[in-house]
């Protein structure tokens, strides 16, 4: 049967409503039953009075527990002290089921028992407002590609190779055909699409099997990855650049109670607008020196050295031309110094780190059958990647933007574990 929605009670004032849902939580003032009901989409205060419904509803209300699923009617009035500014004086309620005791209460609860009831946790504020800010980034980063041209190309969750070696892969046994991979990248399937239809994007979970720990980390997370024909290293930065543009202003627009509930301080998102400031690896490197940073050239980022460098910024910055030896083997080397691949990072400010990588793709097939060699990689498993470059290769550049450090670090959280309804870690393959 029909029924209405929290979020929608601005149109209803005055009315009577009849709502859904699950008690959140409940108090008692004298002749006065006040309730705070969540439906998914909000949470209202539904207030009873004594001798405006029936004696037996009336006491029943003592036996409502937290959660505890129920129906209610009443008018819509509107009230600004209440939470979401609207609240419900009920005519009637009926109970659909008395919750069990619920394990989570408003006390201080540990990370690992919240994180064993994580079915149960995504039901409290905090990780509902985390979860409705992931949903407009996702439906922001396909807004964007589809809104620009770009056909979605999706790539297989199980392949025959590695993208970028074989350390961090999960592995499983494919039939006959020997060994599959959980893939770590949909990107060479993108540039295959590439090919086709000029403008593509895949967006899906990728996998990797490394034994880490940190607050960045997860082995199950979502990665959305453009790739253009045609476009060369500072096409795909501009690319970047009015991606995480639209993607952060669409959240401060769109979900600014969420990002209130979670006490987010939005000064460095209000300011992340193109262009941003870009600077080489060498740069990168001095800004490291200077303060007071042991560290080697040659060598890759890690995350102290990309917090270091990020906090010298007020918004995200460009970090482009890596070491090449670092970098993948398709990433395509600088024609002024092949000692530096043409690759891009976007380090987000306060201290969440790199949430884009990508470059401009070797596009040469005598060059990356060099590198190939040189990787010691299987040549015949990038047949099918070689025929690219055989049949009409051009430039081309993409990216990846990896959905859970842009959630983590637009919600301002402390680990990617709360952006993600179920992670994954080296640790947690449960519930």
């Amino acid at each position: 049967m029909a029924h209405d929605y929290i979020e929608d009670l601005s149109k209803h004032v005055g009315q009577e409503v009849e709502l859904q849902g699950w008690l959140y939580n409940k108090r008692s003032s004298g002749k006065i039953r006040f309730l705070l009901l969540r439906d998914g989409t909000g949470v209202l205060q539904g207030v009873l009075v004594k001798g405006n419904i029936s004696d037996d509803m009336f006491s029943s209300f003592d036996e409502l527990t937290q959660e505890s699923s129920l129906s209610v009617k009443g008018k819509v009035r509107k009230d600004d002290r209440a939470p979401g500014g609207f609240e419900l004086e009920l005519t009637g309620f009926k109970v659909i089921q008395i919750a069990k005791e619920y394990p989570i209460t408003p006390k201080e609860h540990g990370v690992e028992f919240l994180a064993d009831r994580r079915h149960l946790w995504l039901r409290s504020a905090r990780q509902h407002a985390i979860m409705r800010v992931r949903h407009t980034i996702i439906k922001a980063i396909r807004d964007f590609f589809d809104g620009r041209g770009f056909t979605l190309i999706d790539s297989p969750i199980l392949t025959p190779n590695a993208v970028e070696g074989t350390t961090t892969l999960f592995e499983t046994e494919y039939f006959d055909l020997g060994k599959a991979y959980l893939t770590q990248s949909g990107q060479l399937y993108a540039e295959a699409g590439a090919m086709a239809f000029g403008k593509v994007y895949c967006f899906g979970p990728t996998f990797r099997a490394e034994k880490s720990k940190t607050r960045r980390h997860l082995s199950e997370f979502w990665m959305v990855e453009p790739e253009v024909a045609f476009n060369d290293l500072n096409d795909n930065i501009e690319l970047a650049e009015e991606f995480l543009e639209h993607i952060v202003q669409t959240v401060l627009k769109e979900r600014a109670d969420e990002l209130k509930i979670l006490e987010r301080h939005t000064a460095f998102l209000q300011n992340v607008k193109k262009p941003l400031p870009r600077v080489t690896y060498d740069e990168a490197v001095e800004i490291l020196k200077k303060k007071g940073v042991a560290f080697e050239w040659g060598n890759d980022f890690g995350g102290t050295d990309e917090t270091v460098i990020s906090e010298q910024f007020d918004r995200p910055v460009v970090v482009h031309r890596y070491p090449a030896k670092i970098k993948a083997f398709y990433m395509k080397r600088d024609p002024k110094n092949p000692e530096l691949a043409l690759a891009v990072d976007v380090l987000a400010p306060e201290g969440y780190g790199e949430i884009i990588g990508g470059s401009q793709r070797e596009d040469d097939l005598h060059v990356l059958l060099k590198r190939i060699a040189e990787h010691k990689l299987p040549q015949s498993a990038f047949e099918w990647y070689l025929d690219l470059r055989r049949y009409g290769t051009v430039p081309h550049s993409g990216f990846g933007l990896g959905v859970e450090r842009t959630v983590g670090w637009i919600c301002g959280l402390d680990h990617v574990r709360e952006t993600i309804p179920f992670p994954r870690m080296i640790y947690r393959l449960a519930p």
